[in-house]
């Protein structure tokens, strides 16, 4: 039996299968692929971040028949790109959390949120790796981090230190593909964000969760709902 093909991208920090958790299952039902974006592979050395070739995985990863996309973060900037340039093999994308802030530059959360960010991302390679995860997380999530103690997390250091400002990202929406965003309702700027891609036709729904509502029971249900759904007359009820 010929099962619809569903990819996963990752944001900035866990990757590939680890990043998403509540959807392992969806194999059962799925041909579910989990992605590692350019420069995120646990044995190698992080690379500088490229949107372009996360975009070009994205579209390997989906073959020629096409599929489903849910993108998280970061990852829902190389989503959009692929979508973009071949709209007829993505049959629906979920953005979660989607960090595409090029669409919103000029509305008031992200403009405020450029401003905070930017003078971190102009000075990220005189810092360390350790400096600037510090800074990052104090700065996008008002908490405190602790030093990275392992290899993994140095890497991961390292990886989000190399990551490009997504406000930088080539982007245009997206026509004719049926899309769901979903959001924590935690943050003022990926609720604008939703909130101008829902003005362009996409289907917005909140869970709980924070920044990971893909990792809530009702964010999983959405996710579900809407790619059994999608390609008919669907309607997803909020929570």
């Amino acid at each position: 039996m010929h099962k619809e093909r569903v990819v996963f991208v990752h944001g900035a920090g866990a990757f590939g299968a680890a990043a998403w958790p509540k959807q392992h299952g969806m194999a059962l039902g799925y041909d579910a692929l989990f992605l590692r974006r350019h420069g995120f592979n646990a044995a190698e050395e992080p690379l500088e971040s490229d949107f372009a070739s996360d975009a070009r995985i994205l579209l390997e990863t989906l073959g020629p028949n096409g599929g489903h996309v849910v993108a998280h973060e970061q990852g829902a900037v190389s989503a959009m790109m692929a979508a973009v340039d071949c709209p007829g093999r993505i049959r629906s994308l979920v953005l979660v959390e989607p960090a595409c802030l090029s669409l919103t530059a000029e509305l008031p959360a992200t403009a405020a949120y450029r401003a905070l960010m930017a003078p971190l991302f102009e000075v990220r390679h005189h810092l360390t790796d350790a400096d600037y995860h510090r800074e990052y997380v104090r700065r996008a999530f008002s908490l405190e981090a602790h030093d990275p103690d392992t290899a993994e997390a140095r890497r991961a250091a390292r990886r989000l230190r190399l990551q490009a400002p997504s406000w930088e990202a080539p982007l245009h929406i997206v026509p004719g593909v049926p899309t769901l965003v979903l959001t924590g309702g935690w943050e003022p700027l990926y609720e604008e964000i939703a909130g101008y891609l829902r003005e362009t036709g996409a289907l917005h729904r909140t869970a709980a969760g924070g920044h990971r509502p893909q990792d809530s029971a009702d964010g999983d249900r959405l996710i579900r709902s809407f790619i059994k759904q999608v390609g008919g007359s669907y309607s997803v009820q909020a929570s």
